[in-house]
């Protein structure tokens, strides 16, 4: 066993026994009882690995789910201990398999009996383990490229209806399969408490240097009456937004036909939202096509006169690079 591994092992026990301890006889202080379903998951397409989650407890996404790009993803839940989040990506990071990360964390868990945690590693290899002492209705079912895991559910169908759904909607994307998944497990019954938080992470296939590109996706909703509901609404309002960021990226290269496809995208996602019509009028001024900017200036100076102001400063900026008698007309809508 190398040096780093004992390492490792040594902290783990450390925090492991000290949060078993808190959580089987201290629930009333606080300590992270993410009693909950989730799932880890890979697209065999792309190569990205995603962590869904739902529970009744706040803001279960700061203790559950775990990713790193290149790497693997980790759900830690039941009466988590967070170690297995980082300790099992540094292991999976150094060559061990999911399973083997797994085995060698759990293994040194004197609380292992309380654990439910899941591995995914970014060559598909999956490990989940649920500990006899879980609340019922606890389990965990593997498949390929994915593991569904619950714990404190209503009922025993949980599981067996997040490991259908994931099947039945392959042809989405990732984010959005994870969503189905925990959608159906709410629909079967979800957690016997209830909801209140859910999170949903997204990484890529290749290791990545810089941490602010760690995630593809991140989202969460720490208290909500209908996380899924939010969760949702979010995942749609990402998507929108990255076809503002194509917009921008088109602008850049010049490609005005490029960038008017991708804002147009977005704002069919969102017709209402004000930011993204404006930055379509400011793409089409700066490409000679005041004519069809003006109307949207003017729809969108009329419900938010803040936008007029911030038009009157971009000129300084660089970003919009019409006449100043243009400006004027701008302006005047």
């Amino acid at each position: 066993m190398t040096a780093r591994i004992t390492l490792l092992l040594t902290g783990l026990f450390l925090t492991v026994f000290s949060l078993s301890l808190q959580a089987q006889f201290h629930p009333e202080t606080g300590d992270p009882l993410a009693h909950t379903f989730s799932i880890v998951a890979r697209d065999t397409a792309t190569g990205e690995m995603a962590v869904g989650v739902q529970s009744h407890w706040f803001s279960v996404g700061t203790i559950v789910s775990w990713g790193r790009s290149g790497v693997g993803v980790v759900a830690t839940q039941s009466f988590v201990n967070p170690a297995y989040g980082p300790n099992g990506l540094d292991l999976m990071s150094e060559g061990e398999s999911a399973e083997e990360a797994l085995q060698i964390l759990v293994e040194a868990d004197r609380g292992r009996d309380y654990r439910q945690v899941a591995f995914l590693d970014s060559h598909g290899s999956v490990s989940a383990y649920t500990g006899g002492s879980c609340i019922s209705s606890a389990s965990h079912a593997i498949g390929e490229n994915y593991s569904v895991q619950a714990n404190m559910m209503l009922n025993d169908d949980v599981v067996p209806a997040m490991s259908r759904a994931f099947v039945d909607h392959a042809e989405l994307p990732l984010a959005e399969r994870v969503l189905r998944v925990l959608q159906a497990a709410q629909e079967a019954g979800g957690d016997i408490r209830g909801k209140q938080s859910a999170a949903l992470i997204v990484v890529g296939p290749e290791v990545r240097d810089e941490a602010w590109n760690e995630h593809k996706i991140d989202l969460r909703v720490d208290d909500h009456q209908d996380p899924l509901l939010e969760m949702d609404r979010l995942l749609r309002v990402h998507r929108a937004y990255e076809h503002m960021n194509r917009g921008d990226l088109a602008v850049e290269h010049q490609d005005m036909e490029a960038a008017l496809r991708e804002y147009g995208a977005a704002e069919e996602m969102f017709p209402r939202n004000l930011e993204m019509k404006y930055w379509k009028a400011i793409a089409l001024a700066n490409n000679k096509r005041l004519d069809e900017a003006l109307p949207i200036f003017e729809y969108v100076f009329d419900r938010d006169g803040n936008w007029r102001e911030l038009t009157r400063r971009l000129p300084a900026s660089g970003l919009l690079t019409v006449t100043e008698s243009e400006l004027q007309t701008i302006l005047r809508r």
